[in-house]
């Protein structure tokens, strides 16, 4: 007996966009309230101007929720079409259970819904799973979503990681569509790099760096980031073109993990883009908003005009692990 599959392959592209950025902003001012630093240091060293911090009535599901429904809604694309539900996400305060059921159960959807947790690329990760199965015709439409909520896993106290991490939401719905929308995926991991971001103490217990905190918080050596990630990522960044069979001539925009502003110039320079190309800096407004980055930028380049739907984008993210993974993409409606 033979097992039947699909064999018939076809297009994959995003659908719809749709975000969540919590209302609360707050200034580097406030940061220093706590922080031992200043807003000339914080600008200097990262690009942040501001970020966003969920409210009390803001949870990881909520904003997953209202990210999503506006991704449909730009999609066209209706509950019961939505084959699987993809939460990328290293803040959901639970392991067990997951959020994407439950953000499916709130959206109507009784499709699969899993998380996945690769750090700050856990978004591009998810959008390879779900351009996939698309492909594939495993599913015809998947719901891919990047939620964080940083700021509950922070130390207020630490230079290397308060200043830099904030909250958001990002989704995007993906389809089968004429042309190739969503090119092969470059992604890769560097595990003997994990010590370089991580959560103190583990679920197993320990002690909290700071003391007096009762939660896990994220540490991160901020130097070794900034030394692997603008000149590994580069390669990466050609791989994901080559592979895509598109050239850095041929972009329109660049939109990599808003990590620091300083990584993404440093990064835009060794990918060698030329002038045109629009490079996404959302991580000035925003903050690091980890998984949640990529379709927030994505979000605010269209918002800004600073690039239209249609136009290639180069999609690159990095983060704990260390795990990395890139793209390129056609830009998809906004809703």
């Amino acid at each position: 007996m033979t097992i039947q599959q699909p064999t018939d392959l076809v297009h994959a592209a995003m659908l719809g966009l749709g975000v969540h950025r919590p209302e609360r902003v707050v200034t580097n001012d406030e940061i220093c309230e706590v922080l031992d630093s200043s807003d000339e240091w914080i600008q200097t060293r990262s690009g942040i101007r501001t970020r966003r911090f969920a409210g009390e009535d803001e949870t990881l599901i909520g904003m997953s929720i209202s990210a999503a429904e506006r991704a449909l809604a730009a999609a066209g694309v209706g509950a019961e079409q939505v084959g699987c539900v993809i939460v990328a996400t290293s803040t959901h305060p639970e392991h067990t259970p997951a959020s994407a059921p439950q953000v499916a159960t709130a959206l109507g959807i009784t499709a699969a819904a899993f998380d996945i947790s690769a750090g700050c690329a856990g978004f591009c990760h998810a959008l390879n799973l779900a351009a996939s199965m698309v492909r594939s015709r495993a599913e015809e439409h998947v719901l891919v979503i990047g939620v964080e909520q940083l700021s509950r896993f922070m130390d207020p106290t630490d230079r290397g990681t308060a200043f830099i991490f904030a909250d958001g939401a990002g989704a995007v719905v993906v389809g089968p569509s004429d042309a190739p929308g969503i090119g092969p995926t470059a992604w890769g991991s560097d595990g003997s790099q994990a010590h370089v971001i991580t959560q103190t103490p583990s679920c197993l217990g320990g002690h909290s760096a700071a003391e007096g905190l009762d939660h896990p918080v994220v540490q991160m050596e901020g130097t070794a980031v900034f030394r692997w990630a603008p000149f590994a990522m580069a390669k990466v960044a050609h791989e994901a073109l080559d592979l895509a069979g598109v050239s850095v001539d041929d972009l329109d925009a660049f939109i990599p993990h808003q990590a620091n502003l300083r990584i993404t110039q440093t990064l835009a320079r060794n990918i060698q883009l030329p002038d045109s190309v629009a490079v996404a800096t959302d991580v000035v407004d925003a903050g690091n908003t980890s998984a949640a980055s990529v379709p927030l930028a994505m979000e605010a380049m269209l918002r800004q005009d600073e690039a239209s739907v249609g136009d290639t984008a180069l999609l690159i993210a990095f983060g704990a692990g260390l795990s990395y993974a890139g793209q390129v993409v056609t830009l998809p409606p906004l809703g």
